[in-house]
């Protein structure tokens, strides 16, 4: 059995009282493991107002109907692009007997499965994962106690570009990921470790976390690639039987690999083969191109209205390097520099995103003014959205889409 609800420790009279409303009023929809300590994650949520957590728990329950989580969830066949592609695992637990979620971030080629299958496949995946890792927490709890009922995540950003999230898909299903996290998943984190992240991360991060709710930040703690640092920091959580050699522990799998790759999926490359032949989202990116004299700059303005607003930029030079910033003035005429000067050099695309805000005008600035033998070839594409309005961000499931594994006939349930 799950722990009684008289186990719930740590909450005052008022509290205790809001808990009382709130079982009270939503008592005709709660299973018989829907002990208290489940319920205080929504009141939590909604900074113990048992009116607002029972709109919230509400809504999570339709949502939970429309995706089957409680009913198809657990038999439906994956693409086998996404058994084979999509990374994660757990090794074992934390100290406090909850299970530990390894994510090797490297191995998702987002670009590689949303050319494979719908957008609503690898949300499902994911859910299916996750739901998993809680039934095995709600197990836990019966031997440890409500600690258990968390999550211990590794996030490892070893790798990571930027790139690829830039690209709107990509993007809309990151923030709908965030949106049905927030939405449905409340207080289930006890802490998150980003761990590898490149200096870019910070960028992404800045722009994510307008999506996230306080709790959920306050628990996610980001490490660069020192890994005398974060591994100390992992192992005050977890002891090292229960982590890989690569994170820290004295773990390895069947193969000697120190990352545990048979228990902890790599994901990897997705095969073309696997390729929708034609991808809903459209062909290649066109780049805008221009040629920039020695001493001159090629200016581009854009205006931010609101605030909540994104710049991204996509950038490039054929030959040689280009200095490139980004400018803000505001409506007074004030003027800062918000990004660089760095240079952009021949080779792969500079990529990057800026939060930014208005009334204001952003200028990108490619300054060749410093060359005086060469003319720059450039290339860019640069624009300012407002991810909740531009984006599609719709949680429902795409039900009537087909999947591109279709293409190929390929599906393997899991």
């Amino acid at each position: 059995m799950a722990p009684s609800s008289n186990a719930v420790v740590g909450i005052d009279d008022d509290q205790r009282f809001a808990l009382m409303k709130f079982r009270r009023s939503v008592k005709d929809v709660l299973k018989p493991e829907h002990n208290d300590h489940y319920l205080l994650r929504w009141l939590r949520a909604r900074q113990w107002d048992p009116e607002a957590a029972e709109k919230m728990l509400r809504d999570s329950q339709k949502w939970r109907e429309k995706w089957g989580i409680d009913t198809t969830l657990h038999s439906w066949q994956a693409p086998e692009v996404l058994t084979k592609h999509f990374p994660s695992g757990s090794t074992g637990f934390d100290k406090e007997g909850s299970p530990v979620i390894i994510v090797p971030f490297v191995g998702l080629d987002v670009w590689g499965l949303l050319h494979s299958v719908t957008k609503t496949d690898v949300i499902r995946m994911i859910l299916r994962h996750l739901e998993n890792y809680l039934e095995t927490a709600k197990k836990q709890a019966e031997i440890h106690g409500p600690a258990a009922l968390k999550v211990t995540v590794i996030f490892d950003l070893e790798g990571f570009s930027i790139k690829q999230y830039a690209w709107k898909p990509a993007a809309e299903m990151v923030f709908t990921l965030l949106q049905v996290y927030e939405a449905n998943y409340p207080e289930i984190l006890k802490i998150c470790y980003i761990v590898n992240a490149p200096k870019v991360f910070s960028l992404a991060f800045s722009v994510i976390k307008k999506f996230m709710h306080e709790y959920t930040i306050s628990k996610i703690k980001i490490f660069g690639t020192d890994a005398k640092k974060w591994q100390a920091q992992v192992l005050t959580t977890v002891d090292k039987e229960q982590l890989p050699e690569h994170y820290g522990g004295t773990m390895v799998d069947e193969n000697g690999d120190p990352r545990c790759s048979l228990i902890v999926k790599p994901g990897g490359k997705v095969p073309k083969s696997y390729y929708c032949t034609n991808p809903s989202f459209g062909s290649e990116k066109e780049f805008k191109r221009v040629t920039i004299k020695t001493g001159e700059k090629h200016v581009i303005d854009l205006l931010c209205s609101d605030n909540d607003s994104v710049l991204k930029w996509e950038c490039g030079v054929d030959h040689h390097d280009i200095k490139f910033s980004i400018k803000r003035r505001d409506e007074e005429g004030n003027e800062t520099i918000v990004h660089g000067p760095k240079k952009v050099t021949e080779g792969p695309t500079d990529v990057g995103v800026l939060v930014v805000n208005g009334p204001a005008t952003y200028s990108v600035i490619f300054d060749n003014k410093s060359a005086f033998l060469r003319n720059k070839k450039v290339f860019y594409d640069v624009l300012i959205t407002v991810p909740i309005r531009d984006l599609d961000i719709n949680d429902d499931p795409t039900e009537g889409a087909e999947p591109a594994a279709a293409c190929s006939g390929k599906t393997e349930a899991t």
